[in-house]
């Protein structure tokens, strides 16, 4: 007589295990790829930054995008920023870039004193006249002052002998000395720095200096490198 089969559900279970960690496998494996990618274009991401950091050292590269954007200002009105000084900083847009450009000659005490001084001349109420007064002398003036502007001495003691009682008319040889001393030296410099070029001609920011770089880029400056494994490890 014939042993009828019996399938025992401990040989089913084992079964459906063995089907599990097969579709584990796929899955993990799947993962594996999609983690490699993921790597893979992580690094890319990083050696895109490294090269734009090392073509535009000053460049933060958090703010990188910003940088390159192509101003939002017209061309004509760039265009007249060039024709005089006071087309340019009788207009906020053209005050911020010109901030800007001081920056980056670290002298931007002179337009933050010029603009404290226009502030100052729009006080209509006296009572705030001797703090608003202190406040610009002890920033721009008196000696070692933290933002201290470059003035000559006749100047500075009037505007001291001044601070007993200060008048709206208190900083105005001081100003228009700082004006005439941006307009003679700083203006021509900005004028012909790539920040205002590039924004003249509708260029991105920072694209002049990338070409630059590019030229002038050989192969000999590296020749005598030697790699150096250890940052790896």
């Amino acid at each position: 007589m014939e042993t009828p089969l019996l399938l025992s559900p401990h040989l089913n279970t084992a079964s459906k295990m063995r089907s599990l960690c097969k579709i584990v496998k796929s899955m993990n494996k799947e993962g594996a790829k999609t983690e490699s990618k993921s790597r893979t274009q992580e690094k890319r991401n990083r050696l895109s930054l490294l090269q734009k950091c090392e073509l535009h050292p000053n460049v933060n590269l958090d703010k990188f995008e910003k940088l390159t954007k192509a101003s939002s200002e017209s061309p004509d009105m760039v265009k007249k920023w060039g024709e005089s000084f006071d087309n340019l900083i009788s207009q906020k847009a053209g005050v911020d870039i010109f901030t800007r450009f001081l920056r980056s000659e670290f002298s931007e005490e002179n337009i933050e004193f010029w603009m404290a001084c226009e502030d100052y001349k729009k006080c209509k109420d006296d009572s705030q006249l001797p703090l608003k007064a202190k406040t610009i002398y002890e920033t721009f003036i008196e000696k070692e002052a933290p933002k201290e502007v470059n003035l000559d001495f006749n100047t500075k003691a009037c505007i001291s002998e001044s601070m007993k009682h200060p008048l709206l008319n208190t900083f105005d040889a001081a100003q228009n000395k700082i004006y005439a001393l941006m307009e003679q030296d700083c203006y021509p410099r900005f004028l012909r720095s790539n920040l205002y070029l590039d924004m003249l001609h509708g260029r991105p920011h920072g694209c002049s200096a990338l070409r630059r770089r590019s030229r002038s880029f050989t192969f000999n400056e590296f020749k005598d490198a030697q790699p150096d494994f250890s940052i790896w490890m």
